[in-house]
């Protein structure tokens, strides 16, 4: 049977709960299925920080690139805002991003219907919303050149990102996209600000152009201020979304409160050999160490990690339905708790989940 490396970087706050649950799962799997999980720990954002003086030692990065995935926690937290922006926590996982080439985060936003009321919109604009948002990962106003600061005699200050995108990093991406529309529903939205940057304009001239190679897919292209107003208006009405890195970013976790909470939306980075698979939420450190954070986000990862890198679309099934199963008994953590609900912390959700898994097989 197959044996896989994984590299597990489950970094600050709540990623030091919600990972262990995840892994859990994946060592459910193996148990089941004979295929052997080498885990191997790494150090990424605040806690390498406090390690070894960066977010990111080179040994992670070497151990990134020499498995076959990445689970991945979340980064950051107060303690070391007030860092230099080179050296903040964010910027290890940025590296990996660059350093793997992972240009094309998938981030899917799906309405589970008993969790409909746990979104603050209402029932008949949630209801059936089942989208994926594929957002370009690389490039952009993260990564371009120029950046920085400078100050300037009289004291005053300017700050400078730069949005760039050559042809070949849209067209990548995009073709991404089209490959996940091909196999959902057939239909992708283009999101840009076309009216107004000339990087946009380029964007929509290279998703036309795409376009032609794949005739079986509707593709509309949509400003991204009517984008965000949609998504929280009707957004049944999307299906697949690829755009650039700073709207994706923001449409993606706009997409949150669809879902009824951050802790129900996972997601994966692909482009180069090794994926990178990670919840969508942050660190919380509100409520990091108490053992309330949801660890769904990341067992969901974990299935996206099954599906995408490993080829192991039935186990990433059966993890699916096992989410889906402890959510119809009508458990629940916290965040996504609506009352006369069974509420469970972290570790009792993941126990919940892996018994249902291991129920599957």
């Amino acid at each position: 049977m197959p044996t896989y490396k994984i590299a597990v970087l489950a970094g600050d706050g709540i990623g030091q709960e919600v990972t262990p649950e995840a892994q859990r799962v994946l060592e459910v799997v193996g148990k089941a299925t004979g295929a052997s999980f080498e885990f191997e720990p790494g150090l990424a954002g605040g806690a390498a920080i406090d390690a070894t003086g960066g977010p990111l030692p080179e040994s992670s990065l070497r151990l990134c690139e020499q498995s076959d995935a990445i689970l991945f926690g979340a980064v950051g937290g107060p303690r070391w805002d007030t860092l230099p922006q080179e050296s903040r926590p964010e910027r290890g996982l940025l590296r990996i991003r660059k350093e793997l080439d992972l240009f094309a985060n998938l981030r899917p936003a799906k309405c589970f219907p008993m969790l409909v009321d746990a979104s603050p919109l209402k029932r008949s604009v949630v209801e059936g919303t089942d989208l994926m948002v594929v957002r370009e990962l690389t490039g952009g106003l993260y990564f371009g050149e120029p950046r920085g600061r400078e100050e300037f005699a009289d004291g005053s200050e300017r700050a400078v990102n730069t949005m760039a995108y050559t042809s070949r990093e849209i067209e990548r991406v995009v073709r991404a996209a089209f490959d996940v529309a091909m196999k959902r529903k057939r239909r992708l939205a283009s999101v840009d600000k076309a009216n107004v940057l000339v990087v946009s304009q380029l964007w929509r001239e290279v998703v036309t152009r795409v376009a032609r190679d794949y005739p079986q897919v509707a593709v509309e292209h949509v400003l991204v201020d009517n984008c965000a107003m949609a998504l929280v208006n009707r957004p049944t009405q999307f299906d697949t979304i690829v755009t650039e890195n700073t709207f994706g970013d923001i449409l993606s976790d706009e997409a949150a409160i669809l879902a009824g909470s951050m802790g129900m939306l996972p997601s994966a980075s692909l482009g180069g050999r090794v994926g990178l698979y990670e919840p969508v939420h942050g660190t919380a450190p509100d409520i990091a160490g108490k053992g309330l954070a949801n660890p769904i986000a990341a067992i969901l990862s974990a299935a996206m990690l099954l599906r995408y890198s490993l080829d192991r679309g039935p186990d990433a099934d059966r993890v699916e339905a096992a989410v889906l199963r402890v959510l119809e008994q009508g458990h629940r953590t916290g965040d996504i708790a609506a009352g006369g609900q069974k509420t469970v912390g972290t570790r009792e959700m993941g126990d919940l989940i892996a018994r249902e898994v291991e129920r599957a097989y």
